[in-house]
This record gives C-alpha cells, structure tokens and sequence, in this order.
C-alpha cells in the first residue's frame, strides 16, 4: 500500500496547471482535458474534471493497493462504507468512506 496521489477538482484544467506549475510542480503527464498530473518528486497532486472526480467538487485521497478486492474486503468488515468495483483506463477502483465520513479512492493499477 502507498499514497498514490490526491485528487483535486480541476473544473478548467488549463489554469489548474498554471496555478500548480507556478508554484514549482512539474506535470508528469496529462490525458486530455479530463486529468493531468503534477509533482514534487514525491507527491503527485492529480487535476481531475468533473468525469474524473470520485465525489464531485471534493478533495480525495486516493491509495494504491496491491489486492483492491482483499483490501476492500478488510475495511467493510471493519465497518467502512465502499462502492462497487469501477474499471477505468489506468486502474480498478473503490470509493471507501472512512469512520468520519470522509471519501477516499482505493486503486490497483493495470498489469
């Protein structure tokens, strides 16, 4: 398990990626309009639109797992609230609310 990145709503991507770049972040890729990375060399902040938010308008924590069914199985039966198993482009993912109602992603990445 580690700390993939943190999502960021990104309504227009374009000005997101000056902002985040005027800042010193360097842009390890982008897909689109729809979702760019950017980093520090350590942590990547993802700039998402509205098609690539997974709770619109919010700031997610998303968590790369090496088992997404096992790792969701563990926290549902620790009491955690998750959605069904999305295939996208990159990765599977799950939406996991934490005890205090906060959002997160959990993803396991393509072969």
């Amino acid at each position: 398990m580690r700390i993939g990145h943190v999502i960021v709503p990104a309504d227009d991507l374009d000005a997101q990626l000056a902002f985040y770049t005027s800042l010193g972040l360097t842009v390890r890729f982008r897909d689109g309009d729809r979702y760019a990375a950017v980093t520090d060399g350590t942590v990547t902040l993802g700039l998402a639109d509205a098609s690539q938010q997974p709770v619109a308008g919010r700031t997610v924590l998303s968590i790369q797992v090496d088992d997404l069914d096992s790792c969701v199985a563990r926290l549902v039966a620790a009491g955690a609230t998750a959605t069904d198993p999305v295939t996208g482009p990159h990765e599977r993912r799950v939406l996991v609310t934490d005890p205090a109602g906060n959002p997160l992603t959990l993803y396991q990445p393509h072969p």
